[in-house]
């Protein structure tokens, strides 16, 4: 059985999608950009505030669901700009120890909702 998670303390889907589906004990998180989920206007400032609006929206989410980064297994981040990684991966380690982060992959695509520079998805798992 499935059950539909949404926080008023992230960004309201812009799409036919929720912010995350519970199913048995896996949380699959809908991919996240830098919206600030009270105005639904766009982060923007430079790139590590991009991605720090980007993990503060995961974290509102997760926290609905009764989780925290500890729960995550698999991060998929997709940016615009490869030569972002670095400072995007200064922020996001910031939210996860080293020793137990998730799985992930990073991609850069041609373009993302809103041409926004970093997008997040997440599964986590109680």
């Amino acid at each position: 059985m499935k059950k539909i998670i949404n926080t008023p303390n992230a960004p309201a889907p812009i799409g036919p999608y929720n912010q995350a589906v519970l199913t048995d004990n896996t949380l699959y998180i809908s991919g996240q950009i830098a919206l600030n989920p009270e105005s639904m206007e766009l982060v923007m400032g430079d790139i590590k505030t991009e991605t720090k609006q980007v993990m503060e929206n995961l974290k509102a989410v997760l926290e609905a669901a009764g989780m925290t980064f500890e729960n995550v297994v698999k991060s998929s981040i997709f940016i615009s700009d490869m030569n972002n990684f670095g400072q995007i991966n200064e922020v996001y380690a910031t939210y996860f120890d080293s020793d137990t982060a998730p799985a992930r992959e990073t991609v850069e695509v041609a373009n993302l909702p809103k041409f926004v520079n970093v997008e997040i998805s997440m599964i986590a798992v109680k």
